[in-house]
């Protein structure tokens, strides 16, 4: 993709497509159970891409990335017995990303778009402690961006657009981090 001369490239994590992938998914859509402690684990095949994370970043390529280390960290440690920093065990060492927004959208809000409640943790008592991990989160030393996802899809992409070009001039003077360390 381009977007003002800049190259990019979109990954999706949790990727569904190897065979632990397609198990994740599958206890996503509630179609299977694992224990609890496995679940890191399970969604932890981020390590696959850092490759192709450190190529495409050697080439100046912006990546885009939904989710990342950060939905799986958060909706652990929502479980009873997790800690936050139990959790982030398996992500330490993955590339630092340089943003991390937040697209916050209020659980009534959520609660009435197709399909919700369909998948796994997507219920309001386990919403409410998760997005209370992610808060937690946002008190790491990355530089988080709470974007309000009750706008219009035309708002939000405004405001990404601004965020990116903020943080495409100066990420590209950095070398690159480490997560978590």
């Amino acid at each position: 993709g381009c977007s003002a001369g800049r190259r990019a490239k979109l990954l999706r994590f949790p990727s569904r497509v190897p065979e632990i992938g397609k198990l994740g998914s599958s206890h996503l859509g509630k179609k299977s159970e694992v224990e609890d402690h496995s679940v890191p684990l399970l969604f932890s095949n981020r390590w696959e891409q850092v490759p192709l994370i450190k190529e495409k970043l050697s080439q100046s390529v912006t990546l885009i990335v939904i989710r990342y280390a950060f939905s799986v960290v958060a909706f652990t440690s929502a479980k009873e017995n997790f800690s936050l920093d139990w959790c982030k065990q398996s992500d330490v060492g993955l590339p630092k990303p340089d943003l991390v927004l937040f697209l916050q959208l209020l659980l009534a809000d959520a609660a009435m778009r197709g399909e919700f409640g369909q998948k796994r943790y997507e219920d309001r008592p386990f919403q409410e402690p998760a997005l209370q991990r992610f808060h937690q989160l946002t008190e790491d030393a990355l530089k988080w961006k709470t974007v309000d996802a009750c706008r219009s899809i035309e708002d939000i992409h405004v405001e990404i657009l601004a965020l990116r070009e903020d943080i495409t001039r100066t990420a590209t003077h950095r070398p690159l981090g480490e997560l978590w360390k």
